[in-house]
């Protein structure tokens, strides 16, 4: 079954030309604290998304699990107030910088990075 969003989409055509989606229609969404550097958490957007995160200033993505739209922090309080939006040089991955209010991670923590790190830093 698929997980398409058929939600009709305000994304600057220019924009939406550039974007190499998955097969799902979908772009892989990096959340990154924008004056930290640290990476919060992965999420997935469509066009409509992508639209919706560049027009409120607040992440919007996909629920690929629900099959359906969720702004970061409705529910949860832990809002991401959008700073920078940037497509990589590839044109199939978002990187929007955010400023983070709580957790970024479903599990409460603050980010999705931090719970099974498989290589640690050495120095």
């Amino acid at each position: 079954m698929s997980s398409t969003p058929r939600t009709p989409s305000g994304l600057d055509p220019a924009i939406a030309a550039r974007l190499k989606r998955s097969a799902d229609g979908l772009v892989p969404a990096i959340a990154q604290q924008y004056d930290t550097g640290e990476v919060l958490m992965l999420g997935w957007m469509d066009d409509e998304a992508l639209h919706r995160t560049l027009t409120t200033g607040r992440c919007t993505y996909w629920s690929r699990s629900r099959n359906e739209y969720w702004v970061k922090g409705d529910t949860s309080g832990h809002v991401q107030h959008v700073k920078s939006v940037a497509l990589d040089c590839d044109a199939d991955t978002l990187l929007v910088k955010v400023d983070q209010v709580g957790a970024a991670c479903h599990t409460g923590a603050r980010t999705c990075f931090d719970a099974d790190v498989l290589l640690p830093v050495s120095e």
